[in-house]
């Protein structure tokens, strides 16, 4: 398992939210990046040094400060879509090899190189403007169905990462909600919510979500 890429973020314009910016346009960085906690939501930071977030309601903050996806799922994409996909593309932050990000669990915890502990916290949701960044028509509903979200996280230990930095799993909660669970909760299956209820890291908006799904049944 292996961090294959560190996507730092470029301001382009955003006209399909209605932002001045949008910070989806990662792109592959040499050396090593900073990684902190960035704070509650509403700032705009996130948790790699030169990055942010310009839908400052939706993205960024404790629970969102980094979001990775893995290369085998780009690849993936890439033969359905017909076109090449670079790391970054998504708008995460690590592109990752050898590692089940979808499959991961909430709460699990990923060392990244010597110092770096990540923690997952919650599925990637995507927007108006994944969709119009890349271009497609219905790409929402598309990446809904195909359940590969991605996983944020959150920041356990700081330090520096880099390209080529060894993943290991350094914890794994005793449950069996994965990132895919909370998505498909989240999105097409709302009947999984009370499943989510068991996984005591899911940020607390998600569940609330789940608590008021489960007193409603």
């Amino acid at each position: 398992m292996e961090l294959l890429s560190v996507n730092v973020g470029r301001p382009r314009p955003n006209p399909w939210k209605g932002f001045r910016a949008t910070g989806i346009d990662k792109q592959p960085v040499d050396g090593p990046v900073t990684v902190t906690s960035p704070g509650p939501k509403g700032t705009g930071e996130v948790g790699l040094a030169g990055d942010r977030v310009y839908d400052v309601k939706h993205h960024g903050g404790f629970d969102q400060a980094v979001y990775a996806y893995a290369r085998e799922d780009l690849d993936g994409w890439e033969a359905e879509l017909g076109r090449r996909l670079g790391n970054g593309v998504f708008g995460e932050n690590l592109t990752t090899v050898g590692l089940d990000v979808n499959g991961a669990l909430i709460g699990e915890r990923w060392r990244i190189g010597a110092d770096v502990v990540l923690e997952v916290s919650c599925a990637r949701i995507p927007c108006a403007t994944f969709q119009g960044w890349l271009q497609r028509e219905g790409w929402i509903t598309r990446f809904t169905r195909a359940s590969v979200p991605g996983a944020y996280l959150r920041v356990i230990e700081p330090g520096d990462i880099r390209a080529g930095d060894p993943v290991e799993i350094v914890h794994r909660p005793d449950h069996d909600v994965t990132v895919d669970v909370v998505f498909r909760a989240m999105t097409l299956e709302p009947d999984l919510l009370p499943r989510l209820l068991v996984a005591d890291a899911l940020p607390e908006a998600d569940r609330a979500l789940a608590r008021r799904r489960t007193v409603g049944e």
